[in-house]
């Protein structure tokens, strides 16, 4: 994934998981909901928008890769 210079807002990330939710694996949303209850850093909000982004595009490997990543994330809150 590609480096962006933009920070992404609580509210940002937020819509970006609405957008993705359904195809993103279902045990993942009640950590998404302790998530979005929670004030994060500006690198795990920019981190999580990216992984969110586009990936109902993403082929299986990559989602493989994403869901990893999130659940890292995600677990750390």
């Amino acid at each position: 994934m590609s480096n962006c210079q933009l920070d992404h807002s609580h509210e940002d990330v937020h819509k970006k998981y609405q957008s993705q939710k359904e195809f993103l694996p279902n045990e993942m949303n009640p950590l998404f909901e302790q998530f979005f209850s929670k004030e994060h850093s500006q690198t795990i909000l920019n981190e999580m928008f990216h992984l969110l982004k586009k990936y109902d595009l993403s082929s299986d490997e990559e989602k493989e890769h994403r869901n990893n990543q999130m659940r890292l994330l995600l677990n750390n809150r």
